[in-house]
């Protein structure tokens, strides 16, 4: 109906362009679907977006666009409100047409063309591997895995990539603590990595030589020392001491951690066409070969004998330094050149989607890419804040170098993949939220996960009491309350699907599908489907058919089941 209604405000305003009234017709028409049903079921603002092209009040305008107007058969009513806003009235033939688009449409209803043949490159979770993915990783999992169903239902190509960072100190910290465990000493340096997890790993270490690696180490953190230049100094220890053992402790360490990491995402439903590994950058020369770009192009300045990039030239509060003074390239240089590398795939868009923590770090990619020649705004990044769990309203104290954290698949098996990932796209990504595991857990009205599919179970239940011939449906039979407010708010979906998408808020669909349960259960509580007038009773089960076929793919979106009972 939309569609329609664009065309005939285009029409009217071009007709008011050929009398002088405007010079020009907008291609972007506004049209919203009204909140309140006593406004109609569509608002225009465009009168007062055209006002002071046609040089005449809003409310001029307004009243000269629906004077132009040609005659539909949709449109029962047109009001002018406000200053100058325009509200649609639609006839019940033309609302209720959208049942019959549902029923027809199926599983693809809701699906459009928008963003065809544009290719996307969304990067996201990309955890260090260096344990266990926690509950905080989960939130950055369910929102990318809904962001990329949500751009694909609306035409767009997605690949999703998680970059594996295995190269780097965190790795060598990893490596360092696993062969601890394994040679079971009773010192433990403060910044190693103490989850029982290591153990596990420790456990699959056979055949090698152990060491003292403590013999001239400095001082831990606990014994007044730095514990940066004590773990530093045992990972040195390490690697002299255990020559090629240690690539196989190291290699052990992040292929066990790894291997986890992607059967937890699998499990969770989130699917990835690559596994982009950092130390590919540095085994292909990209990441030196980036930084000696930017040198070349006077980007890059040396200071205390360490290589700074001059990224403060374009908007970023500091310099940042991308080899250090030791001859080691920092995190930042790898980032240069995989963001170069992703550029240089051809992507029309490339989306990160990073922790809240990463902030500081938007402004010194965004030079990066701005300096190799690169368009940043074909760069998005979204962040995402980290979800706090709570459980009988005690908040779950949580570290991940202390290991005390609860991991993604504790949580999958306590509350299931179904409410984990709706509760955790069901507020804005860069919100903090606080997830109530007893509340997950719950079969009651409360748990909005539960309150959905319990309407899609319901639905079924009542189509499989259904007997009788069907054929006989008559919609203009549906007009009391209730019917009138599910079918508005079917009509809206394609709406919400549009802009959770393009917005990247999957969190307006779940709100909207809880809205649809609402509607429904109060359609059920008040009417009766299964009536011995057949038309009325087909045409009853023809809208709740709709209603579950809504409900049964917005969930999909959103990476839950649509249960036939419960």
């Amino acid at each position: 109906m939309k569609e329609q209604l664009h065309a005939l405000l285009q029409q009217s305003l071009a007709s008011l362009v050929v009398d002088g009234v405007l010079s020009e017709v907008p291609d972007n028409i506004r049209i919203d679907h009204s909140k309140d049903k006593t406004q109609g079921d569509f608002a225009s603002n465009i009168a007062l977006v055209l006002s002071k092209q046609a040089k005449c009040a809003p409310k001029v305008l307004a009243e000269k666009i629906v004077a132009n107007l040609a005659d539909s058969t949709e449109i029962e009513k047109t009001e002018i409100a406000g200053p100058g806003f325009i509200n649609f009235f639609m006839s019940q033939g033309s609302n209720s047409s959208v049942i019959d688009q549902i029923i027809d449409q199926s599983n693809e209803y809701g699906m459009s063309d928008f963003g065809v043949n544009q290719r996307v490159l969304l990067e996201f979770v990309s955890a260090n591997p260096t344990g266990p993915l926690h509950v905080g990783h989960g939130r950055g999992a369910a929102y990318g895995a809904t962001v990329a169903n949500l751009l694909r239902a609306i035409g767009f190509e997605v690949d999703n990539e998680y970059y594996v960072n295995d190269a780097g100190r965190q790795m060598d910290i990893l490596a360092t603590s696993v062969y601890l465990r394994y040679i079971e000493t009773d010192k433990f340096p403060d910044n190693g990595y103490k989850g029982s997890y290591i153990f596990d790993i420790a456990k699959q270490v056979n055949g090698i030589e152990k060491f003292d690696i403590f013999d001239g180490v400095s001082a831990d953190e606990k014994d007044g020392g730095d514990k940066e230049k004590h773990i530093d100094d045992l990972i040195a220890n390490c690697k002299v001491l255990l020559g090629d053992d240690y690539k196989t402790i190291f290699d052990l360490a992040i292929d066990g951690i790894l291997s986890g990491i992607k059967t937890d995402l699998a499990e969770f439903g989130v699917d990835y066409k690559q596994w982009f590994s950092e130390q590919s950058l540095v085994d292909s020369g990209l990441s030196k070969t980036t930084v000696e770009a930017l040198q070349a192009s006077g980007h890059i300045y040396e200071q205390d004998g360490a290589l700074w990039f001059k990224t403060t030239d374009f908007g970023d509060d500091l310099d940042r330094v991308v080899v250090r003074d030791n001859g080691m390239h920092t995190y930042f240089a790898s980032d240069i050149a995989y963001h170069l590398e992703k550029f240089e795939r051809g992507y029309d868009k490339i989306i990160n989607i990073w922790g809240a923590d990463h902030h500081g770090y938007i402004a010194r990619v965004k030079a990066s890419v701005t300096a190799l020649g690169n368009d940043a705004d074909k760069l998005e990044i979204l962040l995402v804040q980290f979800a706090n769990l709570y459980r009988g309203g005690e908040k779950v104290a949580m570290s991940t170098r202390s290991g005390s954290f609860v991991t993604l698949e504790e949580l999958r098996n306590e509350v299931g993949n179904d409410a984990a990932r709706f509760f955790y796209v069901l507020r804005k990504s860069e919100q903090h939220m606080d997830f109530d595991l007893d509340l997950a857990k719950s079969k009651t009205n409360e748990n909005p996960v539960f309150y959905i599919q319990y309407a899609h179970a319901r639905i079924c239940s009542v189509l499989k009491q259904n007997t009788g011939d069907s054929s006989a449906v008559d919609l203009t039979l549906l007009n009391n309350e209730a019917e009138t407010a599910l079918i508005k708010q079917l009509n809206r979906y394609k709406d919400v699907l549009q802009s959770s998408a393009l917005n990247y808020e999957p969190h307006v669909l779940a709100y909207y599908l809880r809205e649809l349960a609402g509607d429904f259960h109060s359609y059920y509580n008040s009417s009766e489907f299964l009536v011995e007038d057949a038309t009325l009773k087909n045409s009853r089960l023809q809208l709740i058919s709709a209603v579950k076929q809504v409900i049964s793919n917005g969930l999909g979106l959103l990476g839950v089941s649509a249960p036939d009972s419960m």
